[in-house]
């Protein structure tokens, strides 16, 4: 056991070093347990920091452009669509003594498609004043059905002269064993399936209005993915986390082979992973998480990051000019701490305990993220041959020929 003293040298020694210390009596006590406190505080500051990322340093303007986000009610999705908005190139603002004249363009035309309506105006309402931005505008849909997808595709390509910017950014995660109107897995068939479909439905309207951009949201539950090929529904043996990593590896498989389609017409594809964020994705996870799990988690809260932070991925896909000869790519977010990362990761995306396995770190993690920048997906993310085979098979799904 070292004294209070000793441990205070050795943190000063060797800041970077986790420890963990048990403080018992003795003169000074309080002293020494204010300076850890305040160490402490200092500390997990200094991660939530460092948690929250960079941000989409990109200046791009959006005048005139149309961007179509799927639900973009909350989350990142919202939290996206507000930065899109007001992208404007001309905001003037003058101050003249006790006057303030605003003379604004409007920056991007936003859609907002989502599943609940009410809840879509009011999202799409906040987006516009927060945004100074009026052309802010809902549309229904619902990724679980088919036709609604369909029907969603008819109404943009009636009414829009444009699509510059697809984000497929809609999802669910960890849910029970549900399925779509269509009969198809949930996570499966909203994740991929639904956005498969809608992507494929707007293309000639994206290559048109060309350059012009697709961008997956995935994640970096893909990394411990595969695709089910036999099984694609799940129907033997379905576990929620299994499918919806099996998804989440679609969502970049479905982007390499679509990039590989496009080239030439102008159209770029990216997916992404954003980082684990404070959203409403993880509303099925709470009731099936363990106890130890959520006393775990609930002090790593702080630290997680919030919408803001964690929609820059895709805003950085969406408009940095760097990335406009680049296609087919995997982006992730920056660089944290190790240990913090795969212990939230543990708890929200791979559930081991569901399987008796114990927290793993392998040599590989130990790589540093750029803040908005390319990042190797995993091997079976980089299967051509197996992302052909899901075009196909999702096209049959789906009713494309």
């Amino acid at each position: 056991m070292q004294t209070l003293a000793a441990i205070r040298e050795f943190v000063y020694t060797y800041p970077k070093t986790v420890a963990v210390v048990t403080v018992t009596g003795g003169g000074g006590v309080l002293e020494e347990i204010n300076f850890l406190w305040t160490l402490t505080g200092v500390g997990l500051f200094g991660v939530k920091k460092w948690m929250a990322g960079g941000v989409c340093h990109s200046k791009v303007q959006l005048d005139g452009k149309t961007v179509l986000i799927t639900g973009g009610n909350t989350g990142i999705g919202k939290e996206t669509a507000v930065d899109l908005a007001r992208r404007d190139f001309n905001c003037l603002i003058f101050i003249l003594e006790l006057y303030k004249i605003c003379c604004c363009a409007s920056g991007a035309r936003v859609i907002l498609a989502c599943r609940d309506m009410d809840r879509a105006n009011k999202a799409a309402e906040d987006v516009r004043k927060e945004s100074g931005n009026d052309n802010v505008i809902v549309k229904k849909l619902d990724l679980a059905s088919l036709q609604s997808v369909r029907q969603l595709a008819k109404d943009v390509l009636a009414n829009e002269e444009r699509l510059d910017v697809l984000i497929n950014n809609a999802g669910v995660m960890s849910c029970p064993k549900w399925l779509t109107e269509d009969g198809f897995e949930m996570q499966f068939g909203v994740n991929h399936l639904g956005h498969f479909l809608l992507t494929n439905c707007l293309l000639d309207l994206l290559k048109k209005s060309s350059p012009s951009r697709i961008v997956n949201v995935s994640s970096l539950a893909h990394e411990k993915g595969q695709i089910y090929f036999d099984d694609i529904n799940l129907e033997k043996d379905y576990d929620p986390w299994k499918s919806y990593r099996q998804s989440k590896l679609a969502n970049v498989l479905f982007t390499r082979e679509l990039a590989n389609r496009l080239q030439g017409t102008g159209v770029t594809t990216y997916s992404l992973h954003p980082g684990v964020i404070r959203t409403e994705l993880g509303r099925h996870l709470w009731p099936t998480m363990p106890l130890w799990k959520r006393v775990v988690y609930k002090p790593l809260v702080f630290l997680i990051k919030s919408p803001t932070e964690g929609a820059q991925t895709t805003i950085y896909c969406a408009v940095e000019e760097s990335l406009q000869n680049e296609s087919g790519l995997y982006y992730s977010y920056p660089v944290i701490p190790i240990f913090i990362h795969h212990c939230i990761l543990n708890l929200f995306i791979n559930q081991l305990s569901r399987s008796g396995s114990n927290l793993v770190f392998n040599t590989e993690f130990f790589t540093d993220y750029s803040d908005c920048a390319p990042k190797t997906a995993a091997p079976q993310g980089l299967d051509d041959e197996a992302a052909k085979k899901l075009w196909d098979l999702s096209a049959s799904m789906v009713g494309l020929t």
